[in-house]
């Protein structure tokens, strides 16, 4: 029987614990151009997106995280031939920017986006941290107008949420009570673009009021699943998650197995690494 993956509440919203991440379908590789060509040429054929969301649902793992979920995008129309497959809906959990001027025009414009979110499908709407960023007043520890949109969200029917890359968004929100149900937060065990340090972000988190949406828990690529995903599944909270994106299919069953095995305290049953010259250490262990 295929292991189903633990699950928390957010927002009377039940959700697994390791979120679908989208950088590896839709090119942002954090590493550059011919990597980013690598992952856009793979995922335009959207039969490959849906093999990638497949093995995600196989374990139950039903959320996913993306800065948009058009409708006549190859991702889109890849989530959908998975949806048909398993009977079952990808939950949305989407982050978009929003024109955050103070003038109608501007608010107007963040009102269109947010409603076309909802459109798209949304459940939950995270205002992007280039946006949130641009409210935080340092010197009041507040997030000026914030609640406007937060309100845009709840009055077109979505669960809103703050994509904080700078961790005092959660400590600020949190502090004021705004409106907002989960968190985004870069963590991962290299403090890769963490704004401070590692230990620093573990306090804010299990501090957080409110669960957390961990990213970037491998360091795009520059530690190994078996070393971020254990850090991260063995610092966090039982009510946080880990957003994890995948190329393809395989490498989600390896990540799955990892993240299972350090949840439940054992050791993961996962093949041998490749090598033109194995050591004898090694092989003892075939």
């Amino acid at each position: 029987m295929i292991p189903q993956f633990p699950r928390t509440m957010v927002g009377g919203v039940s959700l697994p614990r390791m979120l679908i991440g989208t950088n590896w379908v839709l090119g942002y590789s954090h590493r550059g151009p011919a990597a980013d060509d690598l992952i856009t040429g793979r995922h335009a054929d959207p039969k490959n997106t849906a093999a990638l969301v497949d093995a995600y649902l196989l374990y139950g793992i039903d959320a996913m995280m993306a800065p948009h979920f058009h409708e006549d995008s190859p991702m889109r129309q890849g989530i959908r031939m998975a949806e048909e497959k398993h009977g079952r809906k990808i939950i949305q959990i989407v982050t978009p920017g929003l024109n955050m001027d103070d003038n109608d025009a501007a608010r107007a414009e963040a009102e269109a986006t947010i409603a076309q979110c909802a459109k798209d499908g949304a459940t939950f709407c995270l205002i992007h941290h280039a946006s949130a960023e641009q409210l935080v007043n340092k010197n009041k520890h507040t997030m000026d107008r914030l609640p406007d949109y937060l309100d845009m969200i709840r009055q077109h029917g979505m669960i809103p949420g703050l994509s904080a890359h700078m961790p005092e968004l959660i400590q600020y929100s949190d502090e004021n009570g705004y409106d907002v149900e989960t968190y985004i937060q870069i963590y991962n065990c290299l403090g890769f673009l963490m704004q401070i340090e590692v230990e620093g972000v573990n306090s804010i988190i299990w501090n957080a009021k409110k669960p957390v949406m961990t990213i970037k828990s491998m360091a795009a690529g520059r530690c190994t699943p078996f070393v971020g995903l254990t850090f991260s599944y063995s610092t966090l909270r039982p009510c946080d998650m880990v957003t994890l994106g995948a190329f393809y299919a395989n490498e989600v069953h390896e990540d799955v197995e990892i993240a299972l095995a350090t949840i439940e305290h054992r050791h993961p049953m996962l093949g041998r690494r490749s090598s033109p010259v194995m050591t004898s250490l090694l092989e003892a262990r075939a």
